[in-house]
């Protein structure tokens, strides 16, 4: 047994015979673009994935740290007082657009701003109205986040579905390619058609090497900004019972 790995020899029938470059170079023009093409959207998903990985990671971050903030406070409107600022966490960005939404529904309604709930009891309270308005403004920033959060995502789902397709095209292109040169030759033999059959193949591989990973980072991110969008719906309701039970006739 020994021996036999002792000989190099006895591994070149295991081994592969042509690399990629090799399969590259004896690609007609057509396979040599789609595989270009490919590259160039590898390096796309790749960098989406990881800001978007490193985007999402900062916001959820950022959204817990924002979460105790507010429950160590005793009154909702709070830390609308303080300069903390959260840019990346979408749960602050909804809290600070309600509080903005609730000055604006209670100057409207003749009742004071915001200011005036936090003043103390009797200055101004907040009606059933008011609480619906507030609701539904919420309900338009989660979504706007929402949208904010899958920007770029798109491109991900795209590459996923388009990739194996065009890696697949190139593949039929080149074997046809390939057999049709075979057809105007004297001789017909595995020689002269297995180089333009492995140039052919290799858009295949290479799109499922750009599929692949696109297929696991969506999958992963989508299900990442599910949760955080799910936690700002929690987050959403928490807020308006609290500013209810807190400010409400």
């Amino acid at each position: 047994m020994i021996s036999f790995f002792a000989d190099p020899s006895n591994l070149l029938p295991f081994l592969p015979q042509a690399d990629i470059l090799d399969s590259y170079r004896v690609s007609n023009f057509a396979g040599k673009r789609i595989v270009e093409l490919l590259f160039v959207g590898s390096i796309f998903a790749w960098s989406i994935m990881i800001t978007k990985y490193i985007e999402i990671a900062r916001a959820i971050a950022e959204s817990e740290r924002f979460i105790k903030v507010y429950k160590a406070e005793k009154q909702p409107l709070a830390l609308i007082m303080r300069s903390q600022r959260l840019p990346a966490s979408p749960m602050h960005s909804l809290y600070l657009s309600v509080c903005k939404a609730l000055n604006d529904v209670m100057k409207a309604a003749g009742a004071g701003g915001a200011g005036d709930l936090l003043a103390g009891p009797g200055k101004a309270a907040l009606k059933d109205r008011h609480i619906h308005a507030l609701g539904r403004i919420a309900d338009q920033i989660i979504v706007e986040e929402g949208m904010q959060l899958e920007r770029n995502m798109g491109f991900l789902a795209s590459a996923v579905t388009v990739a194996p397709f065009l890696g697949l095209l190139g593949t039929v292109w080149g074997v046809m390619d390939a057999f049709g040169g075979l057809a105007m030759t004297a001789t017909a033999s595995l020689q002269a058609v297995a180089p333009g059959v492995s140039g052919a193949l290799l858009t295949t591989v290479v799109g499922l090497v750009v599929a692949l990973p696109s297929s696991i980072g969506y999958n992963y991110l989508v299900a990442r900004i599910r949760k955080l969008t799910i936690a700002m719906e929690r987050f959403e309701q928490e807020l308006l019972s609290d500013i209810e039970l807190h400010y409400s006739e």
